[in-house]
């Protein structure tokens, strides 16, 4: 830190201590901060049953008054009656919104490269009632084609308001969606539609020339539906005797119709969602209505537990639907009347890679209020605003600085700050369209310091969950009024959570100061099993008392007051040469937090004594560092300058001492990679999840020279 950043701070300080003395009594009595405390410390979650082996608890919450109005007192049981319900309730408030893209250009990089852009302009909104007039014509326009109730189609398509259109569609005819996620490798995704048997797979104009290239792996599959782009007429060449039909005629076709609905029940299978597959080949995972439901009132008694819903709130929707979190979170938005605006990766920010120079992205023009999110998008935010603050003048480095010890300090004690929040925070939330009041947070852990830093930089609750797609998403969710942070919450209503005892890992339920072990999740929200995978339905689920079980593979503790914490990962444990237990998902979570690491792969085998690591650097922050260095080039470049690899090596070794992780979980050496970690480059899942069999292959040769076996 200079000496001018540090003589402000001090100056502002002195500042601050008078301002305090005076101010304190009337924030004091207006905020009763110690209501807060009260609230973060009470008992969420208490043992129900222990032995040696386990530990159960349970929720003391029981359902909020809006859960009871809504879909105890109307029986809501599958999403088809959701869905009715909400079309019934809501008539023609604003439901679903795209928004219209006006032209497709191309922009002059500074570095000379073209890239494509979009011109865009407002959102174009569907009430419910237009909604689920497409709803019924779609779903009796696809029986109109052949699909029979109670059969399986497939969605392959990005997040829009096509894709749940025809899901909802769907679910009238008691049809299984299997989703598959957009960014899948070819091998999965003729693995997904091949073993599900799906006549009819729905698709986007993106994805098409995809489809395409891989037909002749698809030898049961029949018809294509696809979902137009707005300015583009899409190929639909080179498809032989497959049928291929646009949303829109699908549409057609159902308003004509006289197909009566099959509304499914409770039981029915409303989702055969496949895994990202990070570990491997993706399973499809047998999810019911019911366990849909049991996660939508999780979510609705997360919502309006601690908060209230309000008339203007607006969902910006960009995850994948694809993924359980995304799709019920949508749902449960609907059945408490949230309007929805859809969004993707690549239009969400002004800085987003498909927006024009100058142009506003897609939260700016929508200004949501929620989002969901994962932990990766959460520390790209974080990170960003750091970048910007960083190359901000002395004086407002100094202010942002001073704000935000000013505010983790007032913060820890229960204590909200205005001030702090109204002259420097505020204007900090403009990234994400400025009236964003809630992040829900899932897919993976949330680190404790970009939960903190995100909450006060943005003036935002974050709620984190805890949940595979085998259990519905949610098993656990954090209060909003907790002040300890890193934690993945309390179990919710449909859901208990055990602790066994995993020996070789050293996780015993009876371990001092909290009960650790194996986290298994039972409840209504735990899935039906694997599709067609008896074994391994057999070995992840079981009944006991009547109540489904699945066994997560994850390592918790839970804390005095019920709260869970995810400290482990069974299948990312190593032990090293000399007995020594490395975790590489809780190293690598840790150095995720180093300014020059966008993303990081630890490596271990149990032959060696320490690990290594592959290292996708922050192109910006690296670029920095080489040009103070007066190191030129391109990003390639630069990641092979061993210089510079020495530098970020040097970095991540000071940032593990500074979290003190132990000596033999810090990498000795590291392999830079030069290209980004997406999906695409198939190094993460669609969940950015990292793929640690893809990664080790890519990287073999230089891992093989480094770190030999």
């Amino acid at each position: 830190m200079s000496f001018g950043v540090s003589l402000t701070i001090g100056i502002l300080e002195f500042f601050s201590f008078f301002y305090t003395v005076i101010t304190f009594p009337v924030y004091a009595i207006i905020q009763r901060p110690w209501n807060r405390r009260t609230l973060s410390r009470r008992v969420k979650a208490k043992a129900i049953s222990q032995n040696k082996s386990q530990i159960t608890y349970r929720s003391l919450s029981g359902p909020t008054d809006l859960h009871k109005e809504i879909i105890l007192k109307n029986k809501l049981d599958t999403l088809e009656k959701v869905w009715n319900y909400v079309v019934k309730e809501k008539t023609t408030a604003k439901c679903l919104g795209t928004r219209r893209i006006l032209a497709e250009v191309d922009e002059v990089q500074p570095n000379g490269q073209i890239m494509k852009k979009l011109k865009m302009g407002d959102y174009v909104w569907r009430d419910f009632i237009e909604t689920n007039r497409d709803v019924l014509n779609f779903g009796k326009g696809i029986r109109e084609l052949g699909v029979k109730a109670r059969s399986n189609v497939a969605i392959f398509a990005e997040t829009r308001a096509e894709w749940m259109i025809s899901a909802h569609g769907l679910f009238k005819h008691a049809c299984s969606i299997v989703t598959i996620y957009a960014t899948l490798g070819d091998e999965a995704i003729a693995h997904c539609i091949n073993q599900t048997e799906v006549e009819f797979l729905i698709t986007s104009h993106e994805l098409m020339p995809k489809i395409r290239k891989l037909l002749n792996q698809f030898p049961k599959l029949k018809n294509i539906i696809y979902f137009e782009h707005q300015i583009h007429t899409t190929d639909t060449s080179g498809f032989g005797d497959i049928n291929v039909y646009s949303f829109e005629d699908v549409l057609k076709r159902g308003m004509t119709s006289e197909i009566d609905s099959t509304p499914p029940v409770e039981e029915d299978i409303a989702i055969i969602m496949f895994t990202s597959g990070s570990t491997g080949v993706p399973k499809g995972v047998l999810l019911s209505h019911g366990n849909c439901l049991a996660t939508m009132k999780n979510f609705i008694d997360a919502a309006s537990r601690d908060d209230k819903v309000m008339p203007d709130d607006i969902l910006i929707a960009f995850l994948p639907l694809a993924h359980v979190f995304e799709l019920v979170a949508e749902n449960a938005c609907f059945v408490v009347g949230i309007t929805m605006g859809y969004s993707s990766p690549a239009t969400l920010l002004d800085s987003s890679p498909m927006i024009m120079a100058g142009a506003k992205g897609d939260a700016a023009i929508l200004k949501p209020t929620i989002m969901t999110c994962v932990p990766l998008i959460l520390d790209r935010i974080l990170k960003g605003i750091n970048d910007k603050v960083s190359k901000s003048s002395t004086i407002q480095r100094a202010i942002f600085t001073f704000a935000n010890r000013y505010k983790v300090r007032w913060t820890r004690r229960g204590y909200s700050t205005p001030l702090a929040d109204k002259i420097v925070f505020k204007k900090i939330q403009a990234v994400v369209g400025g009236r964003i009041r809630l992040f829900a947070s899932g897919g993976a852990p949330l680190s404790a310091e970009t939960h903190e830093q995100v909450k006060l930089c943005l003036c935002v609750d974050v709620l984190q969950g805890y949940g595979l797609t085998e259990t519905s998403a949610g098993a656990t969710i954090t209060c909003k009024y907790d002040l300890n942070y890193g934690r993945a919450g309390y179990p919710s209503g449909s859901s208990d959570v055990r602790l066994e005892n995993w020996e070789e890992g050293g996780y015993r339920v009876t371990n001092k100061p909290y009960p650790q072990g194996e986290i298994i999740v039972g409840g209504t929200n735990v899935a039906q099993g694997y599709y067609k995978l008896p074994d391994q339905t057999n070995e992840a689920f079981f009944v006991e008392d009547g109540k489904r079980w699945m066994r997560t593979g994850d390592v918790g503790e839970i804390h005095e007051d019920g709260t869970l914490k995810i400290i482990d990962r069974k299948k990312d444990l190593v032990k090293l040469q000399a007995g020594e237990y490395v975790s590489l998902g809780k190293v690598e979570t840790e150095m995720k937090l180093c300014p020059i690491v966008e993303n990081i792969c630890v490596i271990a085998l149990p032959s060696k004594n320490h690990v290594i690591a592959v290292v996708a650097p922050n192109e910006k922050i690296l670029g920095e560092v080489a040009e103070s260095m007066a190191i030129r080039g391109d990003f390639k470049s630069l990641c092979a300058n061993t210089t510079l690899q020495k530098v970020i090596l040097k970095d991540i070794t000071e940032h593990g001492k500074k979290y003190k992780l132990f000596k033999f979980e810090i990498p000795t050496a590291i392999i830079v990679s030069d290209e980004p970690w997406t999906p695409e480059s198939d190094l993460v899942t669609s969940a950015f999840k990292i793929k640690r069999k893809e990664v080790f292959a890519k990287y073999k040769n230089e891992i093989n020279i480094i770190y030999p076996a």
